[in-house]
């Protein structure tokens, strides 16, 4: 033993919320939640409180300034974590409008003491401080009796061995020292918006004895409440691939895997970029099916079609629908309004835990950027990084979708520079040979690798099948929409020199 008294942290009952605070609740602190109207304060706090409330840890809801109970209660049970079974027993509602306006923080803080007295609680929540507190600070001494009211308080709670959370309002700028020294934690709620997009986002300030992932991460509230989605996740234990280049994947097309030097490597991350029909959900397809031959199961997430449309027109729906049924393809559809980059990532990562998938498709990157919020397309490298490598690290072989236009007086492979993130790249363009249009394949890169540096020609069969044809020899230019014949040119300024 080192001496130390360990603290034990209780559960929030908020998904993703533990993992942010850094373990979860410390047992017997004092919480602000604070951020503007409307961000979920209320909701967040009642949450917790269902989560622990029971027989042996009793909650006290004391309302001030703002909704009655009876009010409060009417739309706090719409969200599925709340549990009638609990109310009176394990929970009660106490609400001190009157004592407030009568009697000021005096008579607040007589009546939380005498509750607390006589309840025995485990939870406190004082929903809202704020609104008693700005009436005092207008008073001459008000800030005395301020600080008088929250040490008493905080003193009392504690002896007590309450967990207690304070809800206010506060603007992001507003700071009283008074409130914030005494409070063990801090968690401030927002809502960003942009353009016509809001996106909830939540930051923990402080939160004394843990280590609380900083910065700010998306919480969304649905009927189930509210939901955390941590910036930085845990990661999940990969399988030991530790020689990637040795283990490699078929992408379902022969012809390409012989291109790609044998194959994907086992845990990299592919990038398929192309105009739109040069096929690349088609080969994104064949990639998920032939893992699903060779007994690994897949995940699908798409963007850009709802999943019916997308089998609609799909060759191989049948197949898929197959592979659906069995649980060894699962078809991800991500799409909701102002979707969040964290939001994706714990769907995917959710979807490979579930599933046991090692295979991952993304379709496509240009549908997921349409798809974000504005305040997240700003940094969709940075995300983009970040839910590459949180799947790679898990052992799943990626493989994205990106549409590029054929812009013949320039040669790119991704929107926003993100070609880096990919540790090997295919490219599909659209060719015009002898007055037809015909499309060709190359691989540009597979990291560590050696590789075909051929453009080949390939069509779609009836099927949705990739064929892979023959060189493209005997011309130049193809890629910048001018190309002519290397014949032609032979005949004009003659054989270039071999060597000797």
């Amino acid at each position: 033993m080192d001496g130390r008294v360990p603290i034990r942290a209780l559960p929030s009952g908020v998904p993703g919320f533990d993992e942010v605070l850094g373990g979860g609740i410390p047992e017997f602190s004092l919480t602000l939640i604070v951020g503007g109207p409307g961000c979920g304060k209320t909701t967040l706090g009642h949450q917790v409180m269902f989560a622990n409330a029971g027989p042996e840890r009793r909650a006290l809801f004391f309302s001030i300034i703002g909704e009655p109970p009876i009010k409060m209660l009417r739309y706090q049970q719409q969200f599925s974590f709340f549990d009638p079974g609990k109310l009176d027993d394990s929970i009660q509602f106490v609400h001190l409008g009157q004592d407030a306006s009568e009697g000021g923080l005096a008579r607040v803080l007589e009546r939380i003491i005498e509750g607390v007295d006589a309840f025995n609680p485990g939870i406190v929540v004082v929903d809202s401080f704020r609104s008693m507190m700005r009436r005092t600070l207008q008073v001459p001494g008000g800030e005395m009796e301020l600080q008088d009211f929250m040490q008493r308080l905080a003193l009392h709670l504690t002896s007590c061995q309450t967990t207690t959370f304070l809800l206010g309002e506060y603007a992001d700028d507003e700071y009283d020292s008074s409130v914030f020294t005494v409070a063990d934690g801090i968690v401030w709620l927002y809502q960003a918006v942009e353009r016509n997009s809001v996106v909830r986002k939540v930051r923990v300030q402080k939160m004394r004895g843990q280590a609380q992932i900083p910065g700010l991460h998306t919480m969304r509230i649905t009927d189930d409440g509210v939901r955390l989605f941590p910036r930085i996740l845990k990661p999940e234990r990969a399988d030991p691939y530790t020689r990637p280049l040795e283990q490699r994947l078929t992408t379902g097309v022969p012809a390409l895997d012989a291109m790609a030097g044998g194959g994907i490597p086992r845990g990299y991350a592919v990038l398929v970029a192309g105009p739109s029909g040069s096929g690349k959900t088609i080969l994104s397809n064949q990639f998920i099916l032939a893992g699903a031959e060779a007994g690994e199961p897949g995940v699908i997430a798409v963007f850009e079609k709802r999943p019916n449309d997308y089998l609609a027109t799909n060759a191989k729906a049948d197949l898929l629908d197959t592979l659906i049924e069995q649980k060894k393809v699962e078809l991800l559809y991500i799409r909701p309004l102002d979707l969040s980059i964290d939001e994706t990532l714990a769907a995917l990562r959710e979807a490979v835990v579930r599933t046991g998938a090692k295979r991952a498709v993304i379709d496509s990157l240009s549908g997921l950027e349409l798809a974000l919020a504005p305040t997240f397309r700003q940094d969709f490298r940075e995300s983009l990084y970040r839910t590459i490598g949180a799947l790679t690290e898990m052992g799943v072989t990626v493989m994205s979708t990106v549409d590029m236009p054929d812009l013949y007086t320039s040669l790119e492979f991704s929107p926003h520079g993100i070609a880096f993130l990919n540790d090997a790249i295919i490219i599909q363009r659209y060719v015009e040979l002898d007055g037809v249009l015909s499309r060709a394949v190359s691989v540009v890169k597979v990291r560590g690798s050696d590789h075909s540096k051929e453009l080949r020609e390939y069509v779609i069969d009836s099927t949705g099948q990739i064929i892979i044809g023959k060189v493209l020899t005997g011309y130049e230019g193809l890629l910048c929409g001018a190309p002519s014949s290397v014949k032609d040119q032979d005949a004009v300024e003659g054989p270039p020199p071999r060597a000797v």
